[in-house]
């Protein structure tokens, strides 16, 4: 998903965690305790990835979070899967309650703290890999680089290598003019960060979407002190602006994913439409576009189910986190014993 429209619009993200019913947005007291502190810090040398795990299995779902986001979106999906099997979110260098790291979070350098943290923590394969946005992307990119130890893949909304390029076609520019916006605008949230925010700020609500409802007190707390921290918007910006490096990345990685059990989920609702009127003809054109390169990734294996979800954005788990608990719960059940 191109930076401006909930990669990293932390207004947008927080839109998208508003949409869920508030019914399926209260987390029970001890799922937000779970989310709201750091779990197993793992030493991946000389700095800690946090990990949190619960359920059992011989399947583990790894769940890997858009750009700018701690593991914790997925706190409707993971407690749900975790009754299943053993599911278990981490936090990405500098994200979350993970240590900040010298290097920037390009696609290879989170596989490999990734699988670092996994191999210390003790958590062996095979995993079920689940990311959305540019977690979607990186676990692509840990599929191709471990395929011995990956049995499925769902990807939600997840990045392809060529999206921005073809997206700023479809939308004759926008996408651009768009993203160059909100990377002098997270530029601003940084340099902010450094002098303190003003709660109830109009800064501090745009820079970090504010009290999330769905929540609840505690995790709150913990996700604004991350949100406002400097340590957090250096390692958000210095992931943005490796974001050229990761797609390469992947580029130089894409290969069919052979009969790997893979399911792809899409939107159903355009971040870009303009609630209340009629999608325009760049609007269109930009979600056939998104759709088309779905379809692509889904193509890559022979056992893929590809869905659009309607009613759901670009943060499918915060907008219909059932969608997505079904979907893993699908791979899953096409995993060989």
């Amino acid at each position: 998903m191109p930076r401006f429209a909930l990669r990293m619009s932390m207004i947008a993200i927080a839109s998208a965690c508003s949409a869920s019913s508030f019914a399926q947005a209260s987390a029970a007291v001890d799922t937000q305790l779970a989310f709201s502190h750091p779990n197993q810090m793992v030493d991946i040398g000389g700095r800690r990835l946090n990990l949190y795990c619960s359920g059992s299995g011989t399947n583990t779902v790894i769940f890997d979070s858009p750009s700018g986001m701690g593991g914790w979106i997925w706190y409707a999906v993971q407690p749900e899967v975790a009754k299943q099997t053993r599911a278990c979110i981490f936090d990405r260098a500098g994200m979350g309650f993970s240590d900040p790291a010298e290097r920037p979070n390009t696609s290879a350098n989170v596989v490999e703290d990734l699988h670092a943290a996994l191999s210390k923590a003790g958590i062996a394969p095979p995993y079920v890999m689940v990311g959305n946005s540019f977690g979607g992307g990186n676990v692509q990119l840990f599929t191709y680089t471990y395929p011995k130890e990956v049995k499925g893949l769902v990807l939600v909304e997840a990045q392809h290598e060529d999206e921005m390029d073809r997206i700023n076609v479809a939308s004759k520019g926008k996408l651009k003019e768009m993203s160059d916006m909100m990377a002098a605008f997270t530029k601003t949230c940084a340099t902010q960060s450094e002098k303190g925010f003003v709660p109830g700020s109009e800064l501090f609500a745009n820079c970090t979407g504010g009290f999330q409802p769905q929540f609840g007190r505690t995790l709150n707390a913990a996700y604004l002190a991350s949100l406002t921290s400097p340590s957090y918007w250096r390692a958000h910006n210095a992931e943005e602006d490796a974001f050229e490096t990761s797609n390469a990345q992947l580029r130089a990685a894409r290969r069919p994913f052979g009969d790997l059990p893979l399911m792809v989920l899409t939107r159903g609702v355009s971040p870009y439409a303009i609630p209340g009127k009629p999608p325009s003809e760049l609007n269109k054109a930009t979600e056939k576009e998104n759709f088309a390169m779905h379809q692509e990734m889904a193509a890559l294996s022979t056992r893929s189910t590809h869905r659009v979800i309607p009613g759901a954005g670009h943060i499918i788990e915060a907008d219909k986190p059932q969608a997505v608990i079904k979907a893993i719960n699908d791979v899953l059940a096409q995993i060989k014993p």
